[in-house]
């Protein structure tokens, strides 16, 4: 990739002053802007107080950002949508006559000033995003002779004893993960009954891995712990763009899988990476799946159960 732009550390730095600033004042003189509105100052002052602190600590995270404007990109996501949701509340709050409108001067600095140049980050980084940061190729002999399972049993062994399903999953936090485990769980007998083995890859640890399996009944499987991405790798799995990770049909489909049980957990991995799953036999990729988005929702039985590629 080619180098960050400095325009991109400088707005983020700009960003995270201001913030700080921002924030600074409405903690130590919290009714200056509602006097300058012409507005009577807050009843509880500790709630603005509140606000000015939370404002202060997005600040800190656009400092951090700056760093790495294209690997910190989620930062400047979770703040440009603050920046269109705040105008946006405060709209419906001024049509209902609950703020005047005298006190949308702070949407113009606090939010629309960021709207272009935050846009502009998000796009740069989309663009820059899909490959490894180390942009180093695995063989997959190194992954099937280098992973071992919870018994100790390396993925080339599994996977030479029969045809076996491969599925590298994302993260352990990940709801997708968990709605395939889910899915593996009520399809595993019919995957075997096809002669297929099921072995799992995650780039979590073995004891983050029991977890799982214990939860959904694949306890039994063959469960591979890859936090050096190794199998990823081999698999020519790579790091998801934004729309590939963000877009909307992502968001539509996470909801979804929340309402059905498959809640959102801790970021256990690399949180950019795309998931896959293969039908490997005697050191040979069979099948190979390499999710577009996130949110895919691959059958595995068609998959695995398929005639020969």
């Amino acid at each position: 990739d080619k180098s960050t732009p400095r325009w991109m550390k400088g707005w983020l730095i700009a960003a995270g002053l201001y913030n700080l600033l921002w924030g600074a004042v409405v903690v130590l003189v919290p009714n200056l802007l509602f006097n300058l509105a012409g507005m009577e100052p807050p009843r509880y002052p500790p709630v603005w107080q509140s606000v000015g602190m939370i404002v202060g600590v997005y600040g800190i995270g656009y400092l951090v950002a700056a760093g790495d404007p294209r690997r910190h990109w989620p930062i400047v996501l979770v703040g440009f949508l603050g920046k269109i949701f705040g105008p946006i509340g405060f709209v419906m709050a001024g049509i209902k006559g609950d703020l005047p409108w005298s006190f949308g001067m702070t949407i113009l600095t606090n939010d629309l000033l960021w709207w272009i140049p935050f846009a502009m980050i998000l796009w740069d980084s989309a663009r820059n995003q899909g490959t490894p940061p180390d942009g180093e190729s695995v063989p997959i002999d190194r992954a099937l002779d280098g992973l071992r399972d919870q018994h100790g049993t390396t993925l080339r062994e599994v996977t030479d004893r029969r045809a076996t399903l491969v599925v590298l999953l994302r993260h352990s936090g990940c709801t997708f993960c968990k709605e395939t485990l889910g899915d593996l769980r009520r399809q595993r007998r019919a995957i075997e009954e096809a002669g297929v083995g099921l072995a799992i890859v995650t780039m979590s640890s073995r004891e983050a891995n029991g977890g799982l399996a214990d939860r959904y009944g694949l306890s039994d499987a063959s469960w591979y712990s890859d936090p050096d991405r190794i199998a990823y790798r081999a698999f020519e799995l790579t790091r998801g763009r934004f729309g590939q990770l963000f877009g909307v049909r992502v968001w539509v489909r996470g909801a979804m899988a929340v309402l059905r049980g498959h809640g959102v957990g801790k970021l256990d991995g690399d949180g950019f990476q795309l998931p896959g799953s293969f039908v490997v036999h005697e050191g040979r990729v069979v099948r190979a799946y390499r999710h577009a988005h996130a949110a895919d929702r691959l059958d595995h039985v068609a998959f695995a159960c398929a005639g020969p590629a």
